[in-house]
């Protein structure tokens, strides 16, 4: 097993059902996982150190929550120092490069959630290959509560899973899915109590050749590459909300706190 500066993502090769070797990331930073900087670059450090290995098989996994997306304490600080954009140029970049790492990769690459899966981290959820749910996980976008732009893929590969009016009208409404909700629209095989072991069963089940050319299939260089595009498009409609009053307004709103 190895670690990532300061331990916020802890990697290993583990023996699926069958005997197949898969590369396990597990996302342990403090604050339920929290979108930060440094968190973020030991989640790209994770992905090179997979794709090193040459292995076909990774799971993505968290603690009692995946991940509640954005520290919306950082980005308030930031704002308040005036450093709102320049903060938001350390985390967003990082996530949308990971999401569109996921959709390239030559390896099926499942996700194991539990509890809250929100904001951009949900974008982990949308760019895996098949995904397992505890019956406590969830989905939110919270954009409009917090004034932010979509990011993660929310309007870029979520779409391409569910179309873009169900998309569309997931952020507008700000809804809450469940575990079986998710599964019914698709973004997850199956609820199981423990998501881990489940999604390695699956993926050691899995006729590989099949499924990578299945991927390769589905994910070609032209959807990439429109992917890619709107990814940056996220990027940029974030950088022009961020540093707004009102955005700043609803973050210390959300925290309980003066603007």
């Amino acid at each position: 097993m190895s670690s990532h500066e300061p331990s916020f993502v802890r990697t290993e090769i583990r023996s699926a059902p069958g005997g197949c070797d898969c590369f396990v990331i597990t996302l342990a930073a403090p604050r339920a996982n929290a979108l930060e900087p440094d968190f973020l670059a030991a989640i790209e450090a994770a992905q090179e150190e997979f794709e090193d290995t040459g292995l076909r098989r990774a799971l993505i996994c968290g603690g009692r929550n995946f991940s509640t997306g954005g520290d919306v304490g950082r980005f308030l600080e930031a704002a308040c120092d005036g450093q709102a954009v320049a903060y938001a140029e350390r985390v967003v970049p990082l996530l949308q490069r990971s999401v569109l790492r996921m959709i390239g990769q030559k390896a099926i690459v499942a996700l194991a959630g539990r509890g809250a899966i929100t904001g951009g981290s949900a974008g982990f959820l949308f760019a895996s290959d098949l995904a397992v749910l505890a019956p406590d996980a969830f989905v939110q976008p919270y954009y409009g509560v917090m004034g932010f732009a979509p990011d993660g893929g929310w309007t870029a590969t979520l779409p391409e899973r569910i179309g873009a009016g169900a998309a569309q009208d997931w952020l507008l409404n700000d809804r809450r899915f469940g575990a079986e909700e998710l599964m019914a629209r698709g973004l997850a095989c199956a609820v199981d109590p423990d998501p881990e072991n489940a999604a390695l069963a699956r993926l050691a089940a899995l006729d590989i050749d099949m499924a990578l050319a299945g991927k390769a299939l589905i994910w070609d260089a032209a959807r990439r590459a429109q992917v890619e595009a709107r990814l940056a498009a996220e990027t940029e409609a974030f950088r022009a909300l961020i540093p707004l009053e009102a955005t700043r307004a609803k973050m210390a709103a959300f925290l309980g706190k003066e603007a």
